[in-house]
This record gives structure tokens, C-alpha cells and sequence, in this order.
């Protein structure tokens, strides 16, 4: 059974840097997407960002293109999600999952929450303004 543990979050102010970490028990990755998404009060979970574990890949959502930065070590079967500048709008629960898919699978079936398999226990991200 994959387990998936988060780390990090908490509050910071507008323009702030906080990261995220999701690392993997039980399992070690070896070729699937591991996704950052997030989900505000009344609102749907949204993919903020994605890798592929096998070649490093990435995808990121067009609001946080140039300030988020998802990466990975594998040698501690960990994904991070680095937030810089930090926006108000940025506040939201964030998760991490994990879906196995291949390849170009992946990055075309990655933005969608309901092919992921397991999921992180979510971390709260408040930005103040």
C-alpha cells in the first residue's frame, strides 16, 4: 500500500516562499506522475503542478508558471514543491498524489484529480497580503 506523507506549508505573507514535500512509503517511484494540487474553501481541487518521475518532466498550471518549481529526489523518494512568491490567491489545502500512467499518459491525463490513486494528508498554505 503507497503511503504518501506531506510536509511543510504554514502561513507566510504576500511575496514569501514556503515548500512542500510528499514523500513516498512503501513504494519507491520509479515511472509515474506525482501531482501537486490544492483546493480553496468551495472550490474543486486544481492541479497546480506535476512530474514524471522517470525523466523529470514537468507541467505547471498557467498561475504559477515561473513561481513554483516541482522536483523530485529520488534517492529519498521525495517530491517537493517550491512556492515563491507567494500570492493572497495562492491560499489553499494542498495535496500531492500519485497516478500511474506512462510517458505522454502522464502530462495528458495528469490535470485531472479523479485518475490519481492515493493522496497525501493535504497541508494547509495561507498567504496574507
Amino acid at each position: 500500500q503507497v503511503r504518501l506523507v506531506q510536509s511543510g506549508g504554514g502561513s507566510v505573507q504576500a511575496g514569501g516562499t514556503l515548500t512542500l514535500s510528499c514523500t513516498a512509503s512503501g513504494y519507491t517511484f520509479n515511472h509515474e506522475c506525482i501531482g501537486w494540487f490544492r483546493q480553496a474553501p468551495g472550490k474543486e481541487r486544481e492541479a497546480v503542478a506535476y512530474i514524471y518521475t522517470e525523466g523529470g518532466g514537468t507541467y505547471y498550471a498557467d498561475s504559477v508558471k515561473g513561481r513554483f518549481t516541482i522536483s523530485q529526489d529520488k534517492s529519498r523518494n521525495t517530491v517537493y514543491l517550491q512556492m515563491n512568491s507567494l500570492k493572497p490567491e495562492d491560499t489553499a489545502n494542498y495535496y500531492c498524489g500519485v497516478h500511474w500512467a506512462y510517458g505522454e499518459r502522464c502530462f495528458a491525463t495528469a490535470h485531472n484529480a479523479q485518475n490519481y490513486n492515493n493522496w497525501g494528508q493535504g497541508t494547509q498554505v495561507t498567504v496574507s497580503s
